[in-house]
């Protein structure tokens, strides 16, 4: 987390994180044409952002893409700005997404203190899913249906089938969600998991891509909220609570209340 900190205190790369809020899966070139500094410096500032998580690089064919990865900033949220100022924590982390693009894809990244067998896992036994996200049913063999359920069972959240598995380290599913006739509108997208091990951790990378220009957010938007609440629980075994959490928790008036509050589908 000083990482963090130290790479927000800049102004150069918190404006180097605006562009990428503004339009995400920027190419070097086109970062440095936004910015009155050289390719080397906008270079030297962006491997600043990679260490601390803040930015995720992918190739997309021949091109270097930039990410803004937003898991790191929800940590910080829920760490520092949520239990002292957690109205405000919209307008400070600026969370809410306008993005135009010809393609949509949403890069997350976070690093969790554990074995890639444990963190497959905590992804794909559907108990342990049920904890920080939605519960789940699938066979895990390629073709077959992925079923996602609220955490008390009531409604299907959204279905899919799966792609692509490689236990321990590769899962790529598509996502058709049903929490609402808007987002069910949206069709299926394409979520791929990659676990990387580095030392006594992992990476995990989550990829939300085949989205149409302009989808709702809702069909993204929770990914920090649930990847915050798998590191949690892998790492601590406690439970985290985020905005779907809450919204399934308590009476049907507290649930209410939650869903209007925050304003985000269970997977918030």
């Amino acid at each position: 987390m000083d990482d963090v900190f130290r790479a927000l205190a800049d102004p150069t790369r918190r404006s180097l994180l605006d562009e990428l809020f503004q339009e995400d899966g920027q190419t070097l070139g086109a970062l440095e044409r936004r910015l009155p500094m050289t390719r080397f410096g906008v270079m030297k500032h962006l491997r600043v952002l990679e260490e601390a998580g803040l930015v995720s690089r992918r190739r997309r064919g021949r091109e270097k893409r930039h990410f803004l990865n937003a898991v790191p900033i929800r940590l910080v949220h829920d760490r520092w700005v949520c239990k002292y100022a957690e109205p405000w924590a919209a307008a400070l982390t600026g969370l809410k997404k306008h993005i135009e693009e010809d393609v949509m894809e949403k890069v997350f990244e976070i690093y969790i203190r554990t074995t890639p067998e444990r963190l497959w896992q905590a992804i794909t036994d559907s108990e342990m899913r049920r904890k920080y996200s939605f519960g789940l049913l699938s066979d895990w063999t390629p073709g077959s249906r992925v079923e996602s359920s609220s955490p008390d069972g009531s409604m299907v959240i959204a279905e899919g089938e799966i792609l692509e598995i490689e236990p321990p380290r590769r899962l790529v599913e598509t996502m058709t969600a049903l929490w609402s006739e808007e987002v069910q509108s949206e069709g299926p997208s394409r979520v791929t998991w990659e676990i990387e091990p580095v030392g006594t951790s992992c990476r995990l990378t989550v990829t939300h891509d085949e989205l149409r220009e302009g989808a709702s957010e809702e069909l993204y938007g929770g990914w920090p909220a649930i990847l915050s609440g798998l590191k949690t629980l892998v790492e601590t075994g406690e439970l985290l609570d985020t905005p779907g959490s809450l919204m399934y928790a308590g009476t049907a008036e507290e649930r209410a209340e939650a869903e209007e509050r925050f304003g985000l589908p269970a997977g918030g």
